[in-house]
């Protein structure tokens, strides 16, 4: 007990709206269904887990995981109610890494639970059809200054897996538990094919369809960490974790669930440290540094830009480097940063050509091709024009040769680029060709499920305004607004056009 209140279950516990007395009931009632039933609590006890600190035994912590994830509506874990007992007031653990009071990073014997628990809160989340968006974003600055120490120093691989003080805490609270058994080669192979049928599904057709069993994988790779492989096994099964955690992160964000895609973002940079993979774990950042900007906060993108580009070391390839520096440049437009963006698009550019075609390629880096090169600097371009409409032509340059290039089935990234041309169009004064592009995203759209896809039209609609007089451009807009999406409940995080 530290005698000091648990400023976290305090505040998630008013957000909930229980009486103390209630929540013990309730405790209680959900320890049985569990399979507890000689667990009893009281309101004395709640009152001391609140107002002095004292963190329940096992399985108190997943019984309160589980009730205040149903309550709000979003995954809520034992790291976000302040119940984990080592390293929770920045103590230095034994390997000398300081663990931040707000749980990032976490210890690394800690990332195999808190993937599962997470994973596992998430997947009940979307069994009972709750909406799992309602919680705040972490500020970049703050992230990065969490975990810039963690992500420099290099992990101490051994040959088996961490050892858990306390394997119930590696379990999703509410959940059956998965039997760890030790696993091939041939198996790892399976997951990581599963892993590029997944990316494949999630570029043609959006975050939404397929984001519940992406999570179910990933939940099922956590289970599997907690079992004893050899390190080569094992650090494979990590780099499994690292792209699933990726792409979760990115289907939650395609679908509007943003801070359930920052922690996603954050797992996948602990898997890919704990794996030895420094720049996967940077381009895990470089994601969140993405959803940063669509959200329109380029200045905390750039900090986490930062800090993807000095934790991924000296391993990375010229290809990864231009991807980042595409992301920065995005950033500085959205800011009117004109010349710095220039410059930043120049760079990757060079990085780009420059890039070694004998040199092997990481599979998460694959997508990124010339297409996505011109794509981003549409878009960077794009997003310029609304401080300089200067810009405006060489957003339709760049989007004009990525569309030509759009052969291989991603059907969203195809969308975002002909919605990048009709707004640069509306921003030149060209408005049927803006009504042309702006056409084929909408055509495109009724079949995707990506909600950003739907943002950027939003954004586009805007510019339609002074335009409406025109026959076409007034029949467009009354498409787009029968075709939009009804507004989402609040408490959710919807993306800002």
């Amino acid at each position: 007990m530290s005698g000091q209140p648990n400023t976290r279950l305090s505040d998630l516990f008013g957000l909930a709206g229980w009486s103390k007395g209630e929540l013990a009931r309730l405790v209680n009632k959900q320890a049985a269904a569990m399979g507890h039933p000689q667990l009893s609590t009281d309101t004395s006890r709640v009152r001391r887990w609140i107002d002095m600190g004292e963190i329940p035994r096992d399985p108190v912590p997943r019984v309160l995981a589980a009730l205040f994830t149903e309550r709000l509506g979003r995954v809520v874990t034992i790291e976000d109610l302040g119940l984990v007992r080592h390293g929770r007031n920045g103590k230095r653990q034994g390997d000398g890494i300081e663990e931040h009071p707000d749980g990032v990073p976490w210890a690394p014997e800690r990332t195999a639970a808190v993937l599962t628990e997470f994973t596992g809160m998430d997947l009940m989340l979307n069994r009972r059809g709750l909406v799992g968006a309602g919680a705040a974003l972490a500020a970049g600055s703050t992230l990065s200054s969490a975990m810039y120490d963690w992500l420099h120093t290099d992990p101490a691989l051994k040959a088996d897996a961490p050892v858990l003080d306390d394997p119930l805490h590696a379990d999703p609270a509410g959940f059956d538990r998965y039997e760890a058994a030790p696993i091939g080669s041939q198996e790892i192979e399976e997951l990581e094919r599963s892993v590029e049928v997944f990316r494949a599904w999630d570029a043609a057709r959006g975050g939404g369809l397929q984001r519940k069993a992406v999570v179910g994988q990933l939940n099922e790779v956590g289970g599997m960490l907690a079992y004893h492989h050899p390190p080569h096994l094992q650090r494979r099964l990590w780099g499994v974790a690292a792209n699933l955690a990726v792409l979760a992160g990115w289907m939650s964000h395609d679908v509007g669930l943003e801070p359930t895609a920052q922690k996603y973002f954050v797992i996948a940079a602990h898997a890919a440290r704990e794996g030895g993979d420094r720049p996967r774990a940077g381009e895990a950042l470089s994601r969140a540094a993405r959803q940063m900007v669509h959200l329109g906060r380029p200045d905390d993108a750039l900090d986490l830009m930062k800090l993807a580009q000095d934790g991924a070391g000296d391993r990375l390839q010229p290809r990864t480097k231009a991807m980042f520096h595409t992301i920065e440049a995005w950033a500085q437009a959205s800011m009117g940063k004109g010349q710095a963006m220039r410059r930043t698009l120049g760079q990757a550019e060079d990085l780009f050509v420059s890039d070694r075609q004998n040199e092997e390629t990481p599979d998460w880096m694959q997508t990124f091709k010339d297409e996505d090169l011109y794509g981003m600097q549409a878009l960077a371009y794009r997003t310029l024009a609304e401080f300089d409409p200067a810009a405006a032509a060489y957003a339709q340059h760049y989007a004009e040769k990525a569309l030509a290039l759009r052969i291989d089935g991603r059907e969203r990234s195809k969308i975002f680029d002909h919605l990048s041309m009709a707004s640069a169009c509306f921003i030149a004064d060209d408005p049927e060709q803006a009504d042309r592009f702006a056409r084929l995203a909408l055509m495109s759209m009724g079949s995707n499920s990506s909600r950003r896809t739907w943002d950027r039209l939003r954004q586009m609609y805007q510019l339609t305004a002074q335009y409406a007089e025109y026959p076409k451009i007034h029949e467009l807009r009354e498409e787009i607004r029968n075709a939009l999406p009804k507004p989402r409940a609040k408490g959710g995080n919807s993306a800002q056009a």
